[in-house]
């Protein structure tokens, strides 16, 4: 990458590198969330911190704390709990378990990940729950997605079933499939799964309702969820070789929207996009001025090679930026963190790298700081008496 050097005060240099702006997508839904989650880059931001009604997609949230409770020894896969009268309450989507069930947590897993069972939602909130309720259990679940992050989200129930004031956020939830995926790989394949029968119980509902699944663009999650107040959303995953997109959409009018929207957006973070080494590891990006050293400039240098998710129909102009104060005072140890450059791909977030010293740089001797005041006496000289009263004062 060949990066031009243009000197601006305080140390800080303007840099070209090769890409441009990213098209945004036109997405019908209320609230979405795109993120690449591979580089971290936020393709996407609609609403995007708006606490809003999740439906079922909360129910992802029952599904972490289960599989800490699993991680952690409390829970096992094999174990079975029982169903209460509350639990055997709840309609909409359910396995139909009833108060002479005692069901497999990994048959509940399924239930709620596959079949959005409300009930068995809350067998297993009940099971966990620091009081033994479904309340006391979504008081922990909210207290939980705020040490995760999740500062959008309150729950009032495991299941997302409609209540007051049970809201989060997209970004909250593209934040909770990232966790799901990276902390419970050893869980995550239930999410591909298409089918759960349940003891025959309920031959109407043993279908994933997840639209992508099908569709063989290598979706592999994660939720739906739809209410009359929320609309129809989802939570998905997809990957494409060393990719994986993670997105969050609520507010759609059908299913067939949400099918569509989903695919849409799918289509268009990993066509659009592509990754791109942008600094290659100890190739000096910039050189930083150095007062009273064996050297008047050092080189600045990554540590490592820095790749960007980029548009894939790339013009000519990006603007980075490397900053530092100085001239930077002798000694300069090889490796020491000297400056930054910040890139500004227009229409993505900007990116910061911290540059270290290409090489050491010894203070300088006699001869190199005389040298050195003589340059900047000669220069102040050239330039003249100031012009500016500010300056003059």
């Amino acid at each position: 990458m060949f990066f031009s050097p243009r000197r601006l005060l305080m140390g800080a240099a303007t840099l070209a590198l090769l890409a441009t702006s990213a098209q945004a997508f036109d997405t019908r839904a209320r609230a979405a969330f795109v993120v690449d989650y591979t580089t971290g880059t936020v393709l996407l931001a609609k609403n995007a911190d708006q606490s809003l009604p999740p439906a079922s997609m909360s129910k992802l949230m029952t599904l972490y704390i289960a599989f800490e409770a699993i991680r952690d020894g409390r829970l096992s896969l094999d174990e079975k709990l029982p169903v209460s009268s509350h639990a055997m309450s709840y309609g909409g989507s359910t396995m139909f378990l009833d108060t002479t069930d005692r069901v497999k947590v990994s048959d509940l897993l399924r239930g709620v990940i596959v079949l959005s069972g409300n009930d068995a939602c809350a067998v297993l909130a009940e099971a966990l729950s620091p009081d033994g309720t479904e309340k006391g259990f979504a008081r922990f679940m909210t207290q939980r997605a705020q040490q995760l992050g999740m500062t959008g989200s309150t729950f009032k129930n495991a299941s997302g079933w409609p209540a007051q004031g049970h809201v989060m956020s997209m970004r909250d939830l593209s934040l909770l499939a990232m966790r799901i995926i990276e902390d419970f790989p050893e869980h995550y394949a239930m999410f591909s799964e298409r089918r759960f029968e349940f003891d025959g119980r309920a031959p109407g509902n043993v279908r994933n309702r997840n639209p992508l699944l099908a569709l063989d663009i290598g979706a592999d999650g994660l939720k739906t969820g739809h209410t009359q107040e929320a609309g129809y959303g989802l939570v998905g995953s997809a990957q494409n070789g060393d990719r994986r997109v993670i997105f969050a959409i609520t507010g759609l009018g059908s299913e067939r929207a949400r099918a569509e929207e989903s695919e849409a957006i799918v289509n268009w973070a990993f066509r659009q996009f592509a990754e791109r080494t942008i600094v290659t590891q100890d190739k000096a990006v910039a050189e930083a001025d150095i007062w009273m050293g064996s050297q008047e400039k050092v080189g600045l240098v990554s540590e490592k090679d820095i790749s960007l998710l980029l548009p894939t129909l790339s013009a000519n102009s990006l603007d980075a930026e490397v900053v530092y104060t100085g001239p930077i005072q002798a000694p300069v140890e090889a490796g020491q963190k000297l400056a930054e450059l910040i890139i500004r791909p227009e229409g993505l977030p900007e990116t910061r790298v911290p540059l270290v010293a290409e090489t050491s740089v010894a203070a300088g001797g006699f001869l190199d700081r005389m040298m050195m005041v003589s340059k900047v006496l000669l220069k102040r000289l050239q330039d003249g008496p100031p012009t500016d009263p500010q300056e003059a004062s």
